[in-house]
């Protein structure tokens, strides 16, 4: 039982105190209280906003056992260093909170424990009691408990008053709680006639043995290492160390012995070495002479002295020289507790002794039920001779019976098997039948296979002719995108023609105004004219250039025209792709929805309203050409 352990049973007790209405809950700041009061007698540090962090949800109600136990397991139990608090504090203070709701006894009676002698058997009774919840004491336990106060108080334990209460079915099965031990040390059936003093101190000394893991405590005599002198000392003994002090209070203390596996004990005037260390191991020391008027010396030997001590008697060096090698041995084992570790072996003669019970138990059902098993077949036995004999009378009529049923049986089987070769012809031509409708049945699904094939591959060729009438319409779509840049640099060629017509009607204008300003000087109209003259030369071929880029432009636009149309027509399965040399007779004019159709009919138009322009060029460059001809003869018009 590890020390989180210990400190969780009485931790347990201050929370099912504070827990008014038992129903498992405590509220916040109850709890509030309740850690920082553990935090003080624990010598750890308090955070209070850790607790409403961890139950920040709780606010509006009271927090749960099972709730606060991470809480405590984390923020105060992990923090917990051994040594660094008194384990007793902790104890008073879950003692007084658990005292004060559970432990209410009458003051006035002669029998009733005082306080501290309660709360010393409190803390017994959590130490012996189970490592379960909530936390009882087995009847084994209460007597080993029981037994070593009486022992203490020099009394023989009888336990005649108590065997009505041991023997309860209740406390056999689920053992005692604290609160009925106590009012059962009140009840003075234990106590009857013995002095309260020494029941305390004997309540007292089986608390520092058992909770305090005194192996044991008295007086002896010390030698002094500097002065060589005797002194009287009180000594107590820890599975760890011999401590000793000026008086029993132990109060002043003067020096403390650490014990381990190198040290042992040296008797005087004995033959046996007490010491469990290797290098002591099986050997034996020689006997020791007293000396110093000291009759019953012991010698404790560790690694950097020796001590040497003298008791009242015999019997006392042996019991002390007894206990210290129980402690020497204890630390070698690696155990920090006698008592722990003798709870744990009555524990296991206590599982072994209901294993034994248990089996004993199944042992003599086992031997019940194979009696009871023998006693029935003995009955069976007899009732199976009476039935032998009523079984042959039976038989003889069962054998006359069963000759005319099988006679019968025959004659039925004749008739049935009869009846069954007919069926059997029957079921033949029936099988031929369906065979016969089975053959059509699969002739008929092999044409639907066939069938489902070829409009697969229907299907497939429809799917490729609307992919190739998709791949045709965006060759179209480049093509009228190709047909209007074309168109676009015919405006331009236009626009250019305009500006030079404009031009050469300015020239002409200037020609005029000039011949007019300058009549007499005929010299220089001719030079004038003469230069009018390669300029209308250059503007002719400039013209001429023109028409022949729009001759050319128009031929390319009714050329992509036809192949365009050509392209339009949607081509259905099965048709052939009418070839590009076939006559413009053939092509069919696609549906008004065909978007192409409307793109074609503003091409055409912008076709006509070309020609057209074309053909008022071509009679305004012939009207020019006229002129220049009149000019150059001679012939000028003046307005």
């Amino acid at each position: 039982m590890d020390l989180r352990s210990e400190l969780l049973k009485s931790i347990w007790y201050g929370f099912t105190a504070l827990d008014l209405e038992k129903s498992g809950k405590v509220s916040k700041s109850q709890l509030k209280v309740l850690s920082h009061n553990l935090c003080t007698v624990l010598c750890i540090p308090h955070d209070p906003v850790a607790l409403e962090d961890h139950f920040r949800d709780d606010d509006d109600g009271p927090v749960s056992s099972q709730g606060y136990m991470p809480y405590l397991n984390k923020y105060i139990l992990d923090k917990v260093i051994e040594g660094s608090f008194t384990k007793e504090n902790v104890d008073e203070l879950c003692w007084t909170l658990t005292a004060k709701k559970n432990y209410q006894t009458d003051k006035t009676s002669s029998t009733v424990l005082p306080e501290r002698d309660a709360f010393r058997l409190w803390c017994l009774f959590n130490f012996l009691s189970e490592d379960k919840y909530p936390l009882v004491m087995v009847p084994d336990e209460v007597e080993y408990l029981l037994k070593k106060i009486c022992m203490s108080m020099s009394i023989e334990f009888n336990c005649v008053e108590l065997e009505d209460f041991f023997s309860q079915d209740s406390v056999q099965q689920t053992g005692i709680t604290v609160w009925v031990f106590l009012e059962m040390m009140n009840s003075g059936k234990l106590t009857r006639g013995i002095d309260k003093s020494i029941t305390s101190m004997a309540i007292e000394e089986v608390y520092r043995e058992i909770v305090g893991d005194v192996l044991k405590e008295g007086y002896l005599w010390k030698k002094g290492q500097l002065r060589r002198n005797w002194k009287e000392r009180w000594f107590t003994l820890r599975p760890s160390s011999l401590s000793y002090y000026t008086g029993e209070d132990r109060k002043d203390c003067q020096g403390n012995i650490v014990l381990d596996g190198n040290c042992c004990v040296e008797v005087v005037g004995d033959e046996i070495v007490f010491g469990p260390s290797e290098w002591i191991k099986n050997a034996l020391f020689p006997v020791l002479p007293d000396r110093d008027g000291k009759r019953c010396m012991f010698c404790l030997k560790t690694l950097s002295k020796t001590y040497e001590m003298s008791a009242s008697d015999t019997k006392q060096r042996q019991e002390w020289t007894t206990a210290i090698q129980t402690a020497i041995r204890l630390h070698v084992e690696g155990k920090t507790s006698l008592h722990k570790d003798l709870k744990l072996k009555r524990r296991e003669q206590r599982e072994q002794r209901d294993k034994r019970c248990h089996a004993k138990e199944e042992e003599l059902q086992r031997l019940r039920a194979l009696q009871e098993e023998r006693e029935r077949g003995l009955v069976e036995l007899d009732l199976l001779k009476e039935a032998q004999k009523q079984a042959q009378a039976l038989l003889e009529q069962d054998e006359q019976r069963r000759r005319q049923q099988h006679e019968q049986m025959q004659r039925a089987l004749e008739v049935q098997l009869k009846e069954a070769e007919e069926a059997r012809v029957s079921m033949q031509a029936e099988m031929v039948l369906k065979e016969e409708e089975a053959e059509r049945q699969r002739k008929r699904i092999q044409e639907l296979e066939e069938m489902q094939k070829r409009l697969e591959e229907a299907l497939q060729l429809e799917i490729k002719a609307r992919r190739d009438e998709e791949v045709f319409r965006y060759a179209q779509a480049g093509l009228l995108a190709e047909e209007e840049e074309k168109m676009k640099a015919l405006m331009c060629l236009q626009e250019e023609q305009e500006e030079y017509i404009l031009k050469t009607q300015r020239e002409k204008q200037e020609l005029r105004q000039e011949m007019e300003v300058k009549s007499r000087s005929l010299d220089e109209a001719q030079r004038q004219l003469e230069e009018v003259r390669a300029n209308r030369h250059k503007v002719d071929q400039d013209v001429v250039a023109a028409q022949k880029k729009l001759r050319q432009a128009s031929t390319n636009v009714k050329h992509w025209n036809v192949q365009m149309n050509r392209l339009m027509r949607p081509i259905g399965p099965g048709e052939k792709r009418p070839s590009l040399g076939s006559s413009f007779a053939s092509f069919q004019i696609p549906t008004q929805r065909d978007p192409g159709l409307r793109i074609r009919r503003k091409s055409g138009s912008e076709d006509q309203n070309e020609e057209s322009k074309e053909n008022v060029d071509n009679s305004a460059g012939c009207d020019l050409e006229k002129r220049h001809s009149h000019a150059s003869n001679g012939d000028m018009d003046i307005p």
